[in-house]
């Protein structure tokens, strides 16, 4: 039998990335591998923060669900657990819109083709910023999406240089996203424009929205 360990299934306004704006159902599963200095999901760190559940029971909770644009499954780092690719493919089987949030730092070879992968490239004030595994850049395609959160200027220039290094060939969409109440919106917003960085500002929106936390509706 196939048991995930889930921390909790929601349904709430997409925050980030280009799906920003649309209705979602996040599966966010329990424990992860990296301890960021900024992390907004300390909660699901740990493994013990879930609840084991078959891949048939979170199925039968999707189905509750009938207007929603697509899934997401989050952490924690949902790579940690190997049968997570046993539910993507299930979804999948469903007929679900499926994207995946990942820090990076695990191998996304085995990931279905036809997910949409939300990748992180840890920055310097995130404490990790050397677990990028690099031939991760091998398996991203349209319509992938990295991300870097960034902290300071240093997170900045760090990103940048990684741009420059990295993906200047390749056709994705690439999130510049500020962490919330340490670097304004407004500044990188005004560093992306003088910079003329082909980058997306990705604004938390359910942090806009709900600045005392957003509501989870289930």
């Amino acid at each position: 039998m196939m048991n995930l360990n889930v921390n909790e299934i929601f349904y709430s306004i997409q925050g980030e990335t280009t799906k920003a704006g649309f209705p979602s159902l996040f599966i966010r599963l329990a424990g992860c591998n990296l301890k960021c200095s900024y992390c907004d999901t300390v909660y699901a760190r740990s493994s013990s923060s879930g609840k084991e559940m078959t891949i048939g029971s979170i199925l039968q909770e999707c189905v509750k669900y009938d207007q929603i644009d697509h899934i997401t499954i989050t952490g924690g780092e949902p790579l940690v657990q190997p049968n997570v690719i046993h539910l993507m493919k299930e979804l999948i089987k469903k007929g679900y819109s499926v994207q995946l949030e990942t820090n990076g730092s695990i191998s996304l070879k085995d990931i279905p083709s036809e997910i949409k992968k939300i990748v992180d490239i840890k920055t310097p004030a995130s404490g990790e910023g050397s677990s990028f595994l690099f031939e991760n850049l091998n398996y991203l395609k349209k319509p992938d999406e990295l991300k870097f959160v960034i902290l300071d200027i240093e997170d900045y220039k760090y990103s940048v240089d990684f741009i420059k290094k990295n993906l200047q060939s390749r056709d994705i969409v690439i999130n510049f996203s500020p962490v919330f109440e340490s670097l304004s919106g407004a500044r990188l917003a005004e560093l992306i424009l003088i910079d003329r960085l082909p980058v997306r500002l990705n604004l938390q929106l359910h942090k806009i929205l709900w600045p005392e936390g957003e509501p989870k509706m289930n």
